[in-house]
């Protein structure tokens, strides 16, 4: 998206391995610096967007200087923010984060909840749900979190039955009831819209949907519903850092009535406000 910096998960692996160097090349103006610009990595759609009108719209007048880095993994934000090459991200929710922090040791916390992407099931080839034939390729996320939440959307329209309180680490292994046999194709998050062409359906993160020009308050066969949802997406920083005064000020615009407003009339339902 415009005025931001795309990096590779490469040139990530790299920055973790060189703990001294700063996302932006220098130690006076890296994110560790409280007097250097706030360095936020995000996921593209709608993150980076959402922290794009932030920063264009909204940060100058608040005194806040903010940078954008653009990822399209869901690890690299989070490393990065561990070893202090940014400042914050904005893409996960709290399950995610959870299971993060435990399996890779990391001290990241959230800050403040700004927004939810519902995830849905989509399909090149059925306009239903119900039109899915037996045996047909379903791809879901990979990853623990998304995987356990890509199997309770089908459990919850009716497709599937999930062994009971299984929560976010089920996987196929855990279907009790599979009435047409389907199939799971296990892949990572970004690559679930570029199967709709080799599977019957898949399961999409709305992050990945929208960038894929789907849109999922339309183009879901089923969608999740926003009602008591635990998976809204937050800023987060690294344990220490909440009290970070660019840190407060980011949160603050990231929960204003300018920001909702964008978020609804740009996603009309695709994006959902939280605040």
């Amino acid at each position: 998206m415009r005025n931001t910096a795309k990096f590779t998960a490469v040139a990530l692996a790299v920055g973790a391995l060189t703990l001294g160097l700063t996302a932006c090349g220098s130690s006076d103006s890296g994110s560790d610096s409280a007097d250097g610009p706030l360095i936020v990595a995000a996921s593209p759609t709608p993150h980076a967007e959402i922290l794009t009108f932030v920063k264009d719209n909204l940060a100058k007048d608040a005194g806040l200087d903010l940078e954008v880095k653009e990822f399209t993994d869901y690890v690299t934000p989070n490393t990065a923010t561990e070893d202090g090459s940014v400042g914050a991200n904005y893409f996960q929710n709290q399950p995610y984060l959870d299971d993060f922090n435990k399996k890779n040791g990391t001290h990241i916390v959230p800050v403040v909840t700004v927004h939810l992407e519902p995830l849905g099931l989509y399909s090149h080839k059925f306009k239903s749900a119900d039109d899915l034939k037996s045996g047909a390729t379903i791809a879901v996320p990979n990853d623990t979190v998304n995987e356990a939440r890509a199997l309770k959307l089908l459990a919850d329209n009716g497709l599937i039955t999930l062994k009971d309180g299984v929560g976010n680490e089920a996987t196929p292994a855990d279907i009790t009831e599979n009435p047409k046999n389907f199939k799971f194709k296990e892949l990572e998050a970004a690559q679930t819209p570029r199967s709709l062409d080799d599977v019957d359906a898949a399961v999409v993160n709305g992050n990945y949907a929208i960038e894929a020009d789907l849109e999922p308050a339309s183009d879901a066969l089923v969608l999740e519903s926003a009602d008591d949802n635990p998976y809204g997406n937050f800023l987060a920083v690294k344990e220490g850092n909440e009290d970070d005064p660019r840190v407060e000020k980011l949160a603050e615009l990231l929960t204003s009535p300018e920001v909702k407003k964008f978020i609804e009339d740009e996603y009309d339902g695709s994006v959902i406000p939280s605040f």
